[in-house]
């Protein structure tokens, strides 16, 4: 059972990294041996090193962007030919509505960014119903979306080979439509600090808002 996280989290400093090096290191560790005996052997290393600050940034993000979750550190295995039982990675999630913040701590550093990663059918159809009609709502996507590119930002996702169903090849905003995600990552270290992560969410921002204004929670998750 994991722990409460109540009364327990530490304080994080906006100057101070979030993770210690210990954190990539438990991973790599755990490439190496990725089986049920090592973990349970080191699940304190892996609470102090990994949960614990991954449950002390979300409640931090909480404060501005809505509720979220950390994931389990278990992989669902039943439909994957690789058996191995734990994610190699560690990540959480925060948004009230439907675009939100996210953070992934990796072997080799930090991902982190925001918007929406999972598009239903219906978002996608509403995101392309308004990017196709132009207008100031087109725009501001455009607006967002080239900031984030000019800082650095990968676009989450690959995007469609050609047009969506419906949309012409030669459409004046064919690079949007053919988004398959409205989200955007940033690679950072793994020493990232608080306000280091706090800009990217803050960079961010701006598609978050396009998401939760144009798109709006998913209705079909077929």
């Amino acid at each position: 059972m994991v722990p409460s996280r109540d009364a327990e989290l530490p304080h994080l400093a906006a100057d101070e990294p979030v993770f210690t090096r210990s954190a990539a290191a438990f991973l790599r560790r755990l490439a190496e041996d990725n089986t049920r005996e090592f973990f349970t052997a080191h699940r304190d290393e892996y609470d102090q090193a990994i949960r614990v600050p991954l449950e002390a940034l979300l409640a931090h993000a909480e404060e501005r962007w809505g509720t979220g979750r950390v994931m389990r550190p278990n992989r669902d295995v039943r439909f994957s030919t690789d058996k191995s039982p734990y994610r190699l990675s560690a990540s959480m999630w925060a948004g009230g509505g439907a675009g939100g913040v996210y953070l992934q701590l990796g072997r080799s550093g930090l991902e982190v960014g925001g918007g929406l990663y999972e598009p239903s059918r219906d978002q996608l159809a509403r995101g392309r119903a308004v990017i196709a009609r132009g207008g100031p709502a087109a725009d501001a996507l455009r607006e967002a979306v080239d900031a984030l590119v000019e800082a650095g930002f990968e676009l989450a996702g690959p995007p469609l080979a050609t047009a969506p169903r419906g949309y012409p090849r030669d459409h004046p905003q064919i690079d949007l439509l053919r988004l398959t995600r409205y989200a955007a990552l940033r690679h950072r270290k793994a020493s990232a600090t608080l306000a280091e992560i706090d800009a990217t969410w803050d960079a961010v921002a701006p598609l978050c808002d396009w998401v939760d204004r144009h798109v709006g929670p998913a209705t079909d998750r077929r």
